[in-house]
């Protein structure tokens, strides 16, 4: 990557990406500078970076002007610097796709777009003895994304596929847990055209993959990076292993929760992770829920219908189409248990699920006598 320099930004005060989801180490927008006959600039950054970006630019650029820049997705923590960006550098053309453009001047009313160019799937822009081939990667997460390849350079510019939460450099050794908690819940949606985009990927001499958050990746993290997604746009299996999920008021249906995963590791289950629902980050219990191939819902009834913590969980992963797992329920109620039928019409909404028998019962609290019914829902959940 000889041409290309890396000016993005780091957030480390950045706590809650996209107002929901706990990035603890904070998060990068990254974006590049392309170095040849003509320059450039692949994406802007968060507008609470722009001053610090716009130094990055100014320097990286070394006294030259930039000619293009290309807006591959339009969220506004990488279009957020756009506007700055065409004050100082009027004469420079914007390259997008024509919904980012149209979504550009929405997010910038009254912004001059000055000297445009629409781009499509296989359209190229020379740049001297580089060239940019545009892929369009609609759904991957937004419908105006495209990508940009430079053959010359090996090197894949992703959008926000490939992204990760965190710093640029965060966990160096350890891309895919952040990246596996971002996919999910960021684009876990939109597998299919995921999936697309990774057959056009196939057919390009790829040695570095330049995303908009994370870490470039190469070598093998980059080798790594494709098997994993692979593996997440088609909703396989990553993970052979159990997710039991409680949503516990008083604590009887946690304590409940927790047998059963004692019992599904003594039935031989490879790997068993109980996780709370009301104290835990969701995202994570989300990017286990599609990491392992069973899952476990239990929760307490709650006005007549299931507690919020767990109609919460369900409406996510409906909303990310979870879909081809297998799936047991453990409800508990005093008077009248509502939360086994609600957590039931909720999965039935979800493609090619499988609800195993027994649903398991609780009153109140568990006893002695649950056990057994804990223990056939285990074999039925581990069965094959």
């Amino acid at each position: 990557m000889k041409a290309i320099k890396y000016i993005g930004c780091d957030d480390a005060e950045m706590n809650l990406f996209e107002s929901q989801y706990v990035t603890p180490e904070g998060m990068c927008y990254n974006s590049y500078l392309l170095l040849d006959d003509k320059v450039a600039v692949m994406d802007t950054v968060d507008p609470r970076k722009t001053e610090e970006w716009m130094q990055k630019l100014e320097a990286a650029l070394e006294g030259r002007t930039p000619d293009y820049l290309v807006v591959q997705h339009m969220e506004p923590d990488h279009s957020g610097s756009i506007a700055a960006f065409r004050q100082k550098y009027p004469q420079a053309t914007l390259v997008a796709s024509a919904k980012a453009l149209t979504f550009m001047q929405q997010f910038n009313p009254g912004m001059e777009m000055g000297q445009t160019l629409t781009v499509k799937e296989g359209d190229t822009l020379a740049l001297g003895q580089r060239t940019l081939t545009f892929i369009c990667a609609p759904m991957v997460h937004w419908p105006e994304v495209i990508m940009t390849y430079c053959a010359e350079e090996k090197t894949l510019f992703s959008a926000d596929g490939f992204g990760k939460f965190g710093v640029i450099d965060a966990d160096p050794d350890d891309w895919a847990c952040e990246a596996r908690r971002y996919y999910f819940n960021i684009c876990g949606k939109y597998g299919g055209p995921v999936s697309t985009v990774l057959k056009k990927a196939a057919g390009l001499d790829i040695a570095t993959i330049c995303p908009l958050h994370g870490p470039i990746l190469e070598d093998e993290k980059l080798a790594e990076a494709l098997r994993l997604y692979t593996i997440w746009s088609s909703y396989g299996v990553e993970t052979e292993g159990v997710l039991v999920a409680h949503a516990s008021i008083h604590g009887n249906t946690a304590q409940a929760a927790e047998r059963l995963g004692e019992i599904l590791k003594e039935k031989g289950a490879k790997k068993v992770v109980v996780a709370d629902l009301c104290r835990e980050d969701m995202a994570e219990v989300i990017e286990d829920a599609f990491r392992m191939n069973r899952l476990v819902v239990c929760a307490a009834s709650y006005d007549g219908d299931v507690f919020p913590p767990m109609h919460t969980f369900l409406w996510k992963l409906k909303m990310k189409a979870f879909q081809g797992r297998k799936v047991g329920i453990v409800e508990n109620g005093t008077w009248a248990p509502s939360a086994g039928k609600a957590m039931k019409e909720l999965l039935g909404q979800m493609k090619d699920t499988t609800l195993v028998e027994p649903v398991v019962t609780l009153r109140s609290a568990m006893k002695e006598s649950d056990i057994p019914a804990l223990e056939a829902l285990a074999e039925a959940v581990l069965a094959e």
